[in-house]
């Protein structure tokens, strides 16, 4: 597999297949839609992937090939984001979290290992504390947002200076789903991710959970992950060497490696 700077565009497409062999629910909770991606192995764990803000499910896809190894794998696209339709209002994360929690019971699925990745971080903490007996354990990748740092002209600055740090091929696809949400949308749903605070957050949090920060990461400062971690009643805290924020995009290792350690330790 291609890696670091040395993915190209067409590379990343080809290996980073967001929908390939998926199955595609739709899960409708008055305007709000959420879509769920399943890949069914008959493994014993099911992992559930929320994406950040301006993303999608589909940037999660050389993660999830990789997990689909010793996982079933759910991944979401919440409202407004992905494939899933704009409503006319922004959910907060309380609301995420539920919407999301209500998409697992449909699929009848439970425990689930619920990974988040930045502003999915806020919603899979608030799936965790909403809903415990779904969620067995907890992976936050590169949560948002520093208390000390709560300003959408610092946020948006940090998530640009980040995008432009990493390899190119993670600013382009980083762009590119930005300009797919759209700036209005865009701009709503920052507004909910500032107004949560996963700080006050973390300390009802029940699930064994692993916080896993880029050591590039320009968004999440490392005081920040262990200021989490250390908030969370059964946490641990680790560093993946040399990736940035968006720590999974041009290679699943070695956050891939960490969530199946992490799992392991925990035990059947």
């Amino acid at each position: 597999m291609a890696k670091g700077r040395r993915l190209g565009r067409r590379s990343w497409r080809v290996e980073n297949r967001g929908r390939d062999g998926g199955v595609r629910t739709e899960h409708r909770f008055g305007e709000d839609v959420v879509l769920a991606w399943s890949w069914r192995g008959g493994h014993a764990r099911t992992v559930v992937l929320v994406h950040g803000i301006g993303m999608g499910q589909q940037y999660f896809g050389l993660l999830r090939a990789e997990l689909a190894r010793s996982f079933d794998v759910i991944a979401i696209d919440l409202p407004g984001f992905g494939e899933s339709p704009e409503p006319t209002r922004a959910a907060s994360m309380e609301e995420c979290g539920a919407l999301v929690a209500g998409a697992l019971r449909d699929l009848e699925i439970g425990p689930v290992v619920a990974v988040g990745h930045s502003m999915g971080t806020q919603v899979v903490s608030e799936l965790a504390v909403q809903a415990p007996d779904l969620v067995e354990l907890l992976v936050l990748i590169a949560p948002t947002v520093d208390r000390r740092r709560r300003s959408k002209r610092i946020q948006s600055a940090r998530l640009l200076l980040d995008l432009l740090n990493d390899p190119p091929i993670v600013g382009i696809v980083g762009l590119r789903m930005y300009l797919q949400a759209g700036p209005r949308w865009f701009l709503k749903q920052f507004d909910a991710m500032l107004a949560h605070h996963l700080e006050d957050v973390a300390g009802r949090i029940a699930a064994p959970t692993l916080v896993i920060r880029g050591s590039s990461d320009v968004v999440v400062p490392r005081r920040w992950a262990r200021e989490i971690a250390r908030r969370i009643p059964d946490a641990i805290e680790r560093e993946a060497r040399g990736k940035g924020h968006e720590a999974m995009i041009t290679g699943a290792e070695p956050v891939s490696r960490m969530i199946v350690d992490f799992v392991a330790s925990r035990g059947d």
